[in-house]
């Protein structure tokens, strides 16, 4: 009898080895690792005064003398939250609302730090008072041959748009290198006709953590960073930027 149970338990494990060997490959094929990818990062980690910002285009690009990084991201760890113990009952958690979701999605956003320049005619003029439109946020100098090499889409696609999107061609004016008068012959040597403002305090390119130009920040109507293009750009890459930022 002992002997008959056995050999049932064996014949038994052998025909369950069997169908667990011909099941794993069949439901294992119908599982693929590109399934996870389904969640694309849409933007890097990045602080509110200008550290690093996902870019549409990057070339080549010059180092001006006066650059500042800007400020460190500040963070810490944050507390686990408590885990129910097995014999508790998990509490349920209301369904989020469009409210909160709004929410999330205006804190996930950065807002562009404001700064103050000035015109050729020493007027101020700072970043708020562009907002309502969407704005092109260019730095730049006249010592700068991958600035100056862009410069033609720029005051071009700018004379296309008018008042559609506003530029703000910042001149990075240390009073050494570049000064505003300096700046100022160049634009009208070459007869550009974009607004061109002069960073003469350096307030814009720390905002904005500048270590490279030129640079070209998209900013919306609504004063929120959408991408940072480091280096010089063709006109194909600055209209993909201001579609991002001008739908």
């Amino acid at each position: 009898m002992k002997r008959r149970t056995t050999l049932i338990l064996i014949i038994v494990f052998v025909v369950f080895i069997g169908v667990a060997a011909y099941a794993y490959p069949a439901l294992s094929g119908k599982v693929k690792p590109e399934d996870n990818f389904g969640v694309s990062v849409q933007e890097s980690d990045r602080g509110q005064s200008g550290s690093a910002q996902p870019s549409v285009g990057q070339s080549g690009s010059a180092q001006p003398d006066s650059g500042q990084a800007g400020a460190a991201q500040s963070g810490g760890d944050q507390p686990a939250s408590a885990q129910p113990s097995a014999d508790q009952p998990v509490p349920a958690q209301p369904a989020p609302s469009e409210t909160d979701a709004a929410q999330s999605s205006e804190k996930a956003k950065t807002k562009a730090p404001d700064f103050t320049v000035v015109d050729a005619n020493g007027e101020e003029t700072k970043l708020s008072d562009m907002l309502g439109a969407p704005v092109v946020l260019n730095f730049w100098a006249s010592w700068c041959p991958p600035c100056k090499s862009e410069m033609p889409e720029f005051d071009k696609v700018n004379g296309d748009l008018g008042d559609k999107v506003r530029f703000m061609m910042v001149d990075l004016t240390d009073g050494q290198r570049e000064t505003m008068a300096t700046g100022a012959k160049y634009i009208s040597d070459q007869g550009y006709t974009f607004p061109v403002y002069f960073d003469t305090e350096q307030s814009a390119a720390y905002a904005y953590g500048i270590q490279a130009i030129p640079t070209t920040v998209f900013i919306d109507k609504d004063g929120y960073i959408v991408t940072v293009a480091q280096g010089a750009i063709d006109e194909n890459t600055l209209r993909k930027g201001i579609e991002m930022i001008a739908p």
